[in-house]
């Protein structure tokens, strides 16, 4: 896939179809598995795929060997993407246990509204319209989240859902930095080996224990998570930002939260309310619209013709 414009359009989808189908896997697994256990599982299963990818490739391709500075390069990049996504990964499947599929698709997708707002932290100002995009999309996580007999209050999995898209957000914007600068599969593994050795950490500082019982019960949804959503979602997410439009390329990882919902009403039947619907609704306008370049968003919210 040569063609950089494919790229930018092709593995987004592909990760976002990858990424909606894994909260079927995560939501089965939260109840039977240590969220920590599954982690480090996933990430040592995505980081053995992708080394047997790295040796294919430096085989068929042939290049000189990393110097010092290449190497403490890739090493600090694994390390600080690796962080970030552990930090989401973990929240998310923690959250799972509480939260359905498709509400968790939906919550995770705010991480394409914030990155925006975070941009500010690094001199990147947004324009107006990105706040109007931010409040239309807290009041979408409103109508998903707070139904009318509990109040203005969070469940514990909506809670830590919301965080998981903050961290998000984060690794996002990290592998921007970072993504140029090495190669994608092999920071792609670094950042899985990170993840896998600070999952494994905390489950051990967290006391988990994981029975071979649990681990075959769970092998089918580790099988996806780490060599699909993670070996080949994440690593289409760095290949496609290393040289895509980030506006087409966050707009189609977006989508994710619409195959989320799809897959948990094949998979598990799960059902929302209409209350429910109308705060997805109200968040993937957010979403989509902030992607928009400013023109078209104009047209849209005018009901022109961009």
């Amino acid at each position: 896939m040569k063609n950089p414009k494919v790229r930018q359009v092709v593995l987004p989808l592909l990760a976002a179809v990858i990424w909606g189908g894994s909260f079927v896997t995560q939501s089965l697994s939260a109840s039977r598995m240590g969220t920590f256990s599954f982690g480090m599982m996933r990430m040592l299963l995505a980081s053995l795929f992708l080394l047997v990818l790295v040796g294919i490739s430096r085989r068929l391709h042939p290049r000189a060997k990393y110097g010092r500075a290449q190497k403490k390069e890739l090493l600090f990049a694994g390390i600080a993407c690796g962080a970030m996504l552990s930090l989401g990964i973990n929240l998310q499947q923690y959250g799972m246990k509480e939260t359905s599929a498709g509400k968790g698709g939906f919550i995770t997708a705010l991480y394409i509204v914030l990155v925006p707002v975070f941009g500010l932290l690094i001199g990147k100002k947004p324009s107006r319209r990105v706040w109007l995009f931010v409040a239309l999309a807290v009041g979408g996580l409103y109508f998903l989240c707070f139904t009318g007999d509990e109040g203005l209050a969070f469940s514990d999995g909506d809670f830590y859902i919301f965080l998981c898209a903050i961290a998000f957000a984060l690794h996002i914007m990290v592998i921007d930095h970072f993504g140029s600068r090495v190669d994608s599969i092999e920071l792609s593994c670094a950042q899985f080996i990170t993840v896998a050795v600070i999952s494994g950490i905390c489950a051990l500082l967290f006391g988990e224990r994981t029975t071979a019982e649990e681990i075959m019960t769970c092998l089918p949804y580790i099988l996806y998570a780490g060599i699909l959503t993670g070996g080949v979602g994440y690593t289409c997410q760095i290949v496609a930002q290393k040289d895509g439009d980030p506006t087409v390329v966050s707009l189609l990882l977006s989508l994710e939260s619409f195959f989320a919902v799809v897959s948990g009403a094949i998979f598990l039947h799960e059902r929302m309310s209409l209350r429910e619907y109308f705060g997805c609704a109200l968040m993937l306008t957010a979403v989509i619209l902030s992607q928009l370049p400013e023109k078209s968003a104009k047209a849209v919210e005018s009901g022109k013709e961009a």
